[in-house]
């Protein structure tokens, strides 16, 4: 594949482009020229065609910036764009790599909800929860991320609807061993589950984001405690910041 367009005005109008897209003030004829290295006339009818279409927007000042147009267009892959959709190539790649079942999980109120997966039979592992099924947030990595952004007081509120009841003798079922821990998720940005919903099983997480920086959802490895590994976090995490840059996240 080309990494440059074929036909050398799209590369430039391009280039114009990105030029506009990195300064967030209008610039002029002459600072965009010498940035993009073109002669100020070539330039000049770059930008009138990308007027035309409303790319490129000419003050009375006689500066540039980026047009509406650009707004329009991005809102319509924005409303196309779904979690799922854009996570389960990275998803499937992710498995393929480690051989463990990956999920990806939203939240639901208290709960945390399984909405895909990446899994075969190779793993070695059953899996418990099918694609719907729920699970409290605390006793989840995934869940953790998200309680991981709780203030203390929607804790406690929280802490008092589940009563952090435990699932397995590794469940953390007290509020401040809990504040510790999502203190250590909050400052690393990943989440383990140690066998805290299920025996014999571990998980870790890496969080999702949206264009607006939101956490919207999480991708989980899960694997026999005995089989997983730390350093899978690199690419787990490598996986989730993929996902999250086609989702129009800027880190």
């Amino acid at each position: 594949m080309n990494t440059s367009p074929t036909i050398q005005v799209f590369e430039r109008m391009f280039l114009l482009v990105d030029i506009l897209a990195k300064r967030s003030q209008a610039l002029n004829l002459k600072e965009i020229s010498e940035l993009a290295k073109l002669h100020p006339s070539t330039t000049r009818r770059i930008l009138s065609d990308l007027m035309l279409g409303r790319y490129v927007e000419r003050s009375d000042a006689g500066t540039y910036r980026l047009g509406l147009r650009l707004l329009e267009l991005g809102n319509l892959v924005k409303s196309r764009l779904d979690v799922r959709e854009a996570a389960l190539g990275p998803m499937r790649a992710l498995h393929d790599q480690l051989g463990q079942p990956v999920n990806l999980s939203v939240r639901q109120g208290d709960a945390i909800v399984y909405i895909d997966r990446a899994y075969s039979e190779r793993s070695g592992m059953q899996v418990v929860r099918a694609i719907g099924g729920r699970a409290p947030l605390h006793l989840t990595s995934v869940g953790k991320l998200f309680l991981s952004q709780d203030t203390d007081e929607q804790l406690k509120a929280y802490a008092s609807r589940t009563g952090l009841k435990g699932q397995t003798p590794n469940s953390i079922t007290n509020l401040e061993v809990l504040k510790k821990e999502l203190r250590s998720v909050a400052k690393t940005l990943a989440a383990y589950d140690k066998e805290e919903l299920e025996l014999g099983v571990r998980c870790i997480a890496s969080a999702i984001h949206n264009d607006q920086g939101e956490l919207i959802a999480g991708l989980s490895i899960s694997a026999p405690t005995e089989r997983l590994k730390n350093e899978w976090l690199v690419v787990l995490q490598d996986t989730t910041e993929a996902i999250s840059a086609a989702l129009g996240y800027q880190a």
